[in-house]
């Protein structure tokens, strides 16, 4: 199992058990694609301001924004898929261990990601 998957599955399961047992493979896949997303941010912001100190024009601003949202918009359809069918209950069947993880660090994951990107944008 990957990162992510273990990160789906903590959260899959601290909703699961907790007051939104219908809702919890949606918030789990909002979740895990939040993550991602967080994380393409970081990187995307790095080597935009990158290419920007090397003076290489690549795409302007809101090509690159808008790229970022079809790029997000992609990751949950690609998790939508992946988590919602037989493949997700097969891998939580076959889960050994179950590390729980707080919904407090959870979520701290993607807004530490998010601060990332921001510090990124302000000091270059």
């Amino acid at each position: 199992m990957t990162l992510f998957d273990q990160l789906f599955f903590n959260s899959f399961n601290y909703y699961k058990n907790g007051t939104y047992k219908k809702k919890a493979n949606t918030i789990a896949i909002v979740y895990i694609t939040i993550v991602q997303a967080s994380l393409l941010l970081v990187l995307g912001v790095f080597f935009a301001e990158f290419f920007h100190q090397m003076h290489v024009a690549t795409m302007s601003a809101t090509k690159a924004w808008v790229l970022y949202a079809l790029a997000s918009l992609i990751l949950y359809f690609i998790n939508w898929i992946q988590y919602s069918g037989k493949k997700r209950k097969i891998m939580n069947a076959n889960q050994k261990k179950k590390s729980g993880y707080g919904v407090f660090t959870l979520w701290l994951i993607p807004v530490v990601a998010i601060f990332l990107a921001v510090i990124f944008m302000k000091v270059f």
